[in-house]
C-alpha cells in the first residue's frame, strides 16, 4: 500500500470514527434514559400497572438481587442500569448501601428515585390499631388479616409471660389478656413477629396504665390483676363514656355487698360469643359452667376478659359512690340504673316493651 492510499484510509477512519462514536454515544444515552425512566412513564398504557407495590428487602440482600426483584415487580426496566447506578451511588455517597425494610414503590417513579428511597432507608412504618375492649382472639384474627402472622402464632405468644422484662406483671398469669394496651402503634421493620407487637403493647401499658395504678392503689383494695379485670368488664359493658364510672360503681358495690357481679360479658367471654339485642343470652348460656361466669361464681373472674382502655381503667380505680346495684341496657346503648332487684325487673320489662315496639315500627 503506497503512501497516498494510507493517507486516504486514515482520512476515512478519522471521518468515520467520530460518526461511529457519536452514534454509539447517542444510542448509549438513549438506552440510559430509557433504562432509568419510569416503567409507566407519563402516559401509562392500558396494560401497565399504576398500583403501589409493597416490597420487602430482607437484611443482607445483594444489590443484584434487589435489582432483579424490582424488575420482577415491574418497578424498573433494567437490572444492569440498576447495578450501574448503585455503583455510582457508592462512589458519590462515599460508601453506604441499600437498606433492608418494607417499601412502598411505584412504577411511575424513575430508577433514580426508587434507588434513592431504598438507599436512604425510607421504609414504610407499619401501623396497626387495637380498639378498647378487644380480646386476644380478636387481636389474633386482626393481625392475621393484615398478613403479619397466623392467629395461632399470636395466641401462643400471648401465653408466654415476659416477667423478666416486665416484673410488674402478676404471677401465674395464663396469658396477657388485659395488659396489651389498646392504642395505635407504628413500627418500621422488614420482620414483624408476635413477640415484637406484644412488647410494644406491654411497654405502652407500663408507660400509660401502670403509673395510674401506682398513684391510686392506696385508694383501692384491688390488686393489679383485679384492677385490670374489673376495668375489662367495665369496658365491655359501657357503650357511653359518661357511664363508665357509674358502671364501675355498681360492680364495686356488688363486690362490697358480697353479691355476684352477674355481668353478661363474662358469660360471652366464657362462650366465645357476642350477644345482640335480637339474640340475648339464653338461660342455658347463663348457666354455663366456667370460672368466668359471674352469674355462678362470686367475685371477679380469674383474669381480664379484654383489653381495657384508659377511661375504663380510671373508672375501675375511682368508681362512683352509688347505691345502684343493677343496670339494664337501653336500645341506644345507654343504661337504666336501679337500686333493688324489684326495680331492676320493672326496668327490664320496660326496656323489653320499648324494643318490641321499635321492632314493630320497623316492620
Amino acid at each position: 500500500m503506497n503512501t497516498a492510499e494510507r493517507i486516504s484510509r486514515w482520512t476515512y477512519y478519522l471521518f468515520i470514527l467520530p460518526i461511529v462514536l457519536a452514534v454509539c454515544g447517542w444510542q448509549g444515552w438513549s438506552w440510559w434514559n430509557w433504562a432509568i425512566s419510569p416503567v409507566n412513564g407519563d402516559s401509562p398504557s392500558e396494560t401497565a400497572t399504576t398500583d403501589i407495590v409493597q416490597m420487602t428487602i430482607p437484611q443482607g440482600t445483594s444489590t443484584r438481587q434487589i435489582g432483579a426483584d424490582l424488575e420482577a415487580f415491574g418497578l424498573i426496566r433494567s437490572p444492569l442500569a440498576w447495578k450501574i447506578w448503585a455503583s455510582w451511588l457508592a462512589v458519590k455517597q462515599d460508601g453506604g448501601g441499600f437498606q433492608a425494610g418494607i417499601y412502598k414503590l411505584s412504577p411511575q417513579d424513575s430508577l433514580v428515585a426508587t434507588a434513592a428511597k431504598i438507599w436512604q432507608g425510607k421504609a414504610v412504618r407499619l401501623s396497626f390499631t387495637i380498639p378498647e375492649g378487644q380480646s386476644r382472639w380478636q387481636m389474633a384474627s386482626y393481625f392475621a388479616s393484615l398478613g403479619y402472622f397466623s392467629e395461632q402464632d399470636f395466641i401462643n405468644a400471648v401465653s408466654q409471660i415476659p416477667r423478666e422484662k416486665y416484673p410488674w406483671l402478676p404471677e401465674k398469669l395464663p396469658h396477657l389478656e388485659g395488659f396489651l394496651f389498646p392504642d395505635t402503634y407504628e413500627l418500621a421493620s422488614d420482620r414483624v413477629t408476635p413477640e415484637q407487637i406484644i412488647d410494644l403493647m406491654l411497654a405502652r401499658f407500663q408507660e400509660v396504665a401502670l403509673p395510674l395504678y401506682e398513684k391510686g392503689k392506696s385508694n383501692t383494695n384491688l390488686s393489679l390483676k383485679e384492677w385490670a379485670t374489673l376495668a375489662s368488664i367495665v369496658e365491655k359493658e359501657a357503650a357511653v363514656s359518661e357511664e363508665r364510672s357509674r358502671i364501675a360503681g355498681v360492680f364495686a358495690g356488688r363486690l362490697g355487698d358480697g353479691m355476684r357481679l352477674e355481668a353478661d360479658p363474662t358469660v360471652e367471654y366464657a362462650l366465645g360469643i357476642r350477644q345482640t339485642p335480637d339474640k340475648p343470652l339464653t338461660l342455658e348460656q347463663v348457666r354455663v359452667d366456667s370460672p368466668y361466669n359471674t352469674y355462678l361464681n362470686p367475685g371477679l373472674p380469674p383474669t381480664p376478659i379484654a383489653s381495657p382502655g384508659l377511661e375504663s381503667l380510671q373508672a375501675a380505680l375511682s368508681p362512683e359512690q352509688t347505691d345502684f346495684r343493677f343496670f339494664v341496657a337501653r336500645y341506644d346503648g345507654t343504661h337504666l340504673f336501679t337500686k333493688t332487684l324489684e326495680e331492676h325487673e320493672v326496668a327490664k320489662e320496660a326496656i323489653r316493651q320499648q324494643r318490641n315496639a321499635l321492632n314493630q315500627e320497623e316492620e
